[in-house]
């Protein structure tokens, strides 16, 4: 699974965010749920969002100190988190912000499919170097194991 992690430098709105929160924020923004919104600062805007059950919320973030971002939903009021309106306000703010995260999202998942690939690919190297008789140590303790989760679950 894809983790949200910054290289460097200081932690900003996406990174601060759990997973749920920056996609269902990107998912806001798709939508086209920020309502309205206006900048207040050189790197901070406020706004309303559309929320579930036809709730609005307001918002505000603060691109260059993420932690003083706001929003009076149940998730974020008078909490330090960062919501999913925070972020599909960002978004809405920011759209190369979200067309950056997908990217990357598609590289990760890319790469992803080639250390999976490698993964296979070294599997079987290994395999091909085991006797006969501890192919078959290894396919019983394999099947043992298989056997142990199944009556777990």
């Amino acid at each position: 699974m894809f983790e949200i992690k910054k290289v460097g430098g200081t932690m900003g709105l996406i990174e601060l965010a759990s997973n749920n929160s920056v996609w269902r924020g990107l998912e806001y923004y798709n939508e086209k749920k920020v309502i309205s919104w206006e900048r207040t600062g050189e790197k901070s805007y406020s706004g309303i969002v559309s929320g579930s059950d036809n709730n609005e919320y307001k918002v505000y973030i603060d691109i260059e100190h993420p932690r003083k971002s706001k929003c009076n939903c149940p998730f974020a009021f008078e909490r330090r988190v960062v919501c999913k309106h925070m972020l599909a306000l960002y978004f809405t703010v920011e759209p190369k912000a979200a067309s950056d995260f997908l990217k990357e999202v598609e590289e990760w998942e890319a790469e992803e499919k080639e250390r999976e690939l490698q993964y296979y690919e070294d599997l079987k190297k290994y395999i091909k170097t085991l006797s006969k008789e501890r192919l078959q140590e290894e396919l019983f303790e394999a099947i043992l194991q298989l056997e142990e989760e199944r009556d777990y679950w």
